[in-house]
C-alpha cells in the first residue's frame, strides 16, 4: 500500500510539474505591442506609469478602466486610450499578471480606491479582458455606470443600456452566437486585433480598414456612449 501511495504521489508531482511548465511556456508566448505605441508616450500629456497600471489623465469627472485581451501586451491599447483621453476621459490601463485578465479580475478595486476624484466610472476590455471587465461591472453596479466590450460578450447580469458591445465585421475570433445582450455596434471592415496595436492575431479575419480607422471609430462610439449615459 505504501509503495502504491508513493508511486501515486510521484506521478501527481510529475504531472503538476509538467502542467506548470506548459503553462509557463504558454504565457511566455504573447502578442507584443508594435513600435507606434512608443509615440503615445512622446506625444500625449499627463501619462503616469505605475507598477500595475498606467493612467492617461484628463480634466473630466468620467473615468474608464481597461482590461487588455489575453496574451496581449497591455501597451498595445495605448493608441485607442489616447484618443479617449483627448476626448476628455481619464483612462486607466491595467497591467495583468502574465497578460491574462482572469488572474486578477478585481484589479479595478485598487484604481477605484486610488482615483477617488473620478465620479463616473466605466469598465472596458478587449476579448477575454472584456469578459472579465463585464463580470466585474455586474458585481459592482453601485460603482460602475457602464461597460464597453471590444470583441467580447456580456458576462453577468447587466442591463442592455449599460453595456456597449463593439466588434469588427471581419472578426474571425468572436463567436457571434454569444452576442445575446448589450447594445451592439459593428465596425464595418474591422477585425478582432485592430482594437489594439499588436499585429495579426491567429484565427482572425483580414480587416479592410486600418487599425487607426478602427480605433478612431471605436473611440467616437465609446465617447458618445459615456457622454450620453453619465449621470
Amino acid at each position: 500500500m505504501k509503495r502504491w501511495v508513493k508511486r501515486a504521489a510521484g506521478s501527481a508531482l510529475a504531472l503538476l510539474v509538467l502542467l506548470s511548465s506548459a503553462f509557463y511556456f504558454y504565457t511566455k508566448d504573447y502578442y507584443h505591442a508594435q513600435e507606434q505605441v512608443v509615440s503615445v508616450f512622446s506625444m500625449a500629456d499627463h501619462i503616469e506609469v505605475y507598477d500595475d497600471y498606467t493612467v492617461l489623465a484628463a480634466d473630466s469627472a468620467a473615468g474608464l478602466i481597461f482590461y487588455p485581451g489575453a496574451k496581449v501586451e497591455e501597451t498595445a491599447y495605448l493608441p485607442l486610450l489616447s484618443r479617449l483621453q483627448q476626448a476628455g476621459i481619464t483612462c486607466v490601463l491595467i497591467k495583468m499578471p502574465l497578460h491574462l485578465a482572469f488572474l486578477n479580475p478585481n484589479a479595478a478595486d485598487d484604481v477605484l480606491a486610488e482615483l477617488s476624484q473620478i465620479k463616473h466610472w466605466y469598465m472596458a476590455g478587449h476579448s477575454l479582458g472584456g469578459a472579465m471587465a463585464s463580470a466585474y461591472a455586474a458585481e459592482h453596479m453601485d460603482k460602475i455606470e457602464g461597460v464597453i466590450l471590444l470583441g467580447a460578450y456580456v458576462y453577468g447580469d447587466l442591463p442592455d443600456a449599460r453595456a456597449l458591445v463593439i466588434y469588427g465585421s471581419e472578426d474571425g475570433v468572436l463567436n457571434r452566437n454569444q452576442l445575446t445582450s448589450g447594445t451592439i455596434t459593428v465596425i464595418k471592415g474591422g477585425n478582432h486585433a485592430q482594437f489594439g496595436c499588436y499585429g495579426i492575431q491567429a484565427g482572425d479575419g483580414e480587416a479592410s480598414i486600418s487599425a487607426e480607422e478602427q480605433q478612431a471609430q471605436s473611440a467616437a462610439i465609446i465617447t458618445e456612449f459615456i457622454q450620453s449615459s453619465a449621470k
